[in-house]
């Protein structure tokens, strides 16, 4: 059956805490959900989650459902979603970027075709490799011996045993202590990376990657600008510690030249910055050509966008430094009826039909913001 409609809402999710990043504190995380009906009523809905307004990716949420109403919806309607791949090639040949508002169209569209043949949407992407994966979780309380309880309360209730750092905000000299006590504090018993988010310039990175390093932390993610390749390059090089690219690796030519000059020597994974789960596979496969390491990220998603990407990481031979997709623990409520399991230290990945989430609609009416009136809104 043919696609009827496209509908999009953009929903603000309360969190249980502050989370805090270089660029912004989340305290109620921005999400956007699309909706695809097709001629017998049937729904495919998708996720994308921004962070900070415009404050991490070049979108903004307003912007992000302004372009899909005015320019990718007439595009999409009438057309059949189980070629959603065709759908979104001609898409992107008269629209630019806009690669949240391409990963949301595209997510809604995969669910909806994947529903069509009662099968989970991994099928549609080569079949599933892991049942499960590893899931790491965000000390952000700013107090070190409160994010060494906390990590030890994950550790022992087998939640999470890799933890990451966001350290890009405030003294560098300082964040970086407050790694090397907590590591030091949990040992061998977790594995410990940091995320700096493009805050440090390369004489700080020089230093600060070489005490971390010390300290004995995994990997090191996109410590300079996304612009700076070469930096990226040069601290690749000089490092034993893995130096991720995340905010550098967008489009699959962002991930080739990546690739080519060593600018970083493992990737963010995240479906919305890349355009879709199509473009995301690209990128996968130009990782593991190029032997780069794979991390499955997150925008802080809430259920669905996370049942969207662990779907989809788990079409994936390797994820060498596992997953973050821990966004459903952060939020107060749920827009879902079902719920992400986490267990023994894993994500299990929902097996469908499509991406294996039930959307309830009374809670995104209740968190929608109003943009149309209620006797307008089609949910």
């Amino acid at each position: 059956m043919k696609i009827r409609s496209l509908d999009v809402y953009i929903v603000d999710l309360p969190t249980i805490r502050p989370h805090q990043l270089a660029m912004h504190t989340i305290v109620s995380q921005t999400i956007l959900l699309g909706c695809a009906t097709d001629e017998d009523g049937r729904e495919g809905w998708a996720e994308v989650a921004t962070i900070g307004g415009a404050s991490y990716g070049e979108s903004t949420p307003e912007a992000i459902k302004a372009n899909i109403d005015a320019y990718i919806t007439p595009l999409v309607i009438g057309q059949d979603p189980i070629h959603f791949d065709k759908i979104m090639n001609d898409v992107s040949k008269l629209v630019r970027g806009n690669y949240f508002a391409k990963a949301l169209v595209e997510g809604a569209i995969v669910d909806l075709a994947a529903k069509s043949k009662n099968i989970a949407a991994f099928e549609l992407f080569g079949g599933q490799i892991h049942k499960s994966l590893p899931i790491a979780w965000t000390l952000a309380s700013g107090n070190t011996e409160t994010d060494i309880e906390e990590a030890q309360d994950m550790l022992e209730k087998k939640r999470h045993n890799i933890f990451k750092l966001k350290i890009g905000k405030g003294d560098p000299f300082q964040n970086v202590e407050h790694v090397r006590k907590i590591k030091q504090a949990l040992g061998d018993q977790a594995r410990l990376t940091v995320d700096v988010n493009q805050a440090w310039d390369e004489d700080t990175s020089n230093y600060c990657i070489a005490s971390l390093q010390d300290a004995g932390v995994s990997m090191v993610e996109q410590p300079l600008q996304a612009w700076d390749f070469e930096g990226m390059s040069r601290l690749t090089a000089k490092f034993t510690v893995p130096i991720m690219a995340d905010e550098a690796a967008t489009s699959i030519q962002d991930v080739f030249r990546i690739a080519k000059y060593r600018a970083g020597n493992s990737i963010a994974l995240k479906p919305c910055k890349h355009g879709g789960l199509t473009q995301t596979k690209k990128v996968a496969g130009i990782a593991e050509a190029s032997g780069l390491g794979l991390y499955g990220g997150t925008m802080i998603e809430s259920s669905l966008g996370t049942a969207m990407c662990a779907q989809l990481y788990a079409t994936l031979p390797e994820m060498k430094f596992g997953t973050e997709i821990f966004g459903p623990l952060l939020f107060k409520d749920t827009l879902t009826t079902n719920n992400i399991r986490f267990e023994n230290f894993e994500v299990i990945v929902p097996d469908g039909p499509g991406f294996g989430m039930e959307i309830d609609k009374e809670k995104v009416k209740h968190y929608a913001r109003k943009f149309q009136s209620e006797t307008e809104m089609t949910i």
